[in-house]
């Protein structure tokens, strides 16, 4: 089982983009579970959510302190202290920037880390900041734990084929910037 954190701000989609990874997995053979967790509900107010995918049927139901994974839609989120909070060794940092690994205050401990800029796809191609879509791009390439195309179609059904542009953009920009 491979367990997630998703990191973002209300109104960046962490929810939508964490049901379409479910719904890929499930497809694809897999099972998903997603659970959100809101803080202060207002757009803008930093967001979190926890991820599982497994081979196997998931019994755990509860928050994830030491995630294998962190997806993060804002870089801005670097700094409080819970973002990169008991991320495994050698665990997966994806992140929406472009800035260094320095830059983004990531741990020692962190195995890959990759980065997108996803506001920027998402700016250019929908005049707004909404990373979700292009993220996901990102999550399918370097996490490798859904089929892309299966993901991809999600996103088109949701949200159409603009967003599954978005999506294929960041999967062929995301670039790793610490092994």
């Amino acid at each position: 089982m491979k367990e997630i954190r998703l990191h973002g701000r209300g109104g960046q989609g962490v929810v939508k983009a964490s049901q379409l990874i479910v719904k890929a997995a499930v497809k694809g053979g897999r099972y998903g579970q997603f659970i959100p967790f809101f803080g202060v509900e207002r757009k803008g107010s930093p967001v979190f959510g926890y991820l599982r995918l497994s081979e196997t049927p998931i019994r755990r139901k509860m928050q994830i302190y030491f995630p294998d994974m962190l997806v993060i839609m804002d870089d801005s989120l670097v700094t409080l202290p819970a973002t990169y909070d008991g991320l495994k060794d050698g665990g997966i940092v994806i992140i929406n920037s472009k800035k260094t690994a320095e830059e983004l205050l990531v741990p020692e401990n962190a195995g890959i880390v990759a980065s997108v800029d996803a506001t920027g796809i998402s700016e250019e191609l929908f005049g707004k900041n909404i990373p979700n879509t292009s993220m996901l791009g990102a999550f399918a390439k370097i996490a490798g734990l859904v089929d892309k195309d299966a993901l991809f179609d999600e996103i088109a059904n949701a949200f159409g084929e603009s967003n599954r542009k978005a999506a294929m953009r960041a999967f062929e920009e995301v670039k790793v910037i610490k092994e």
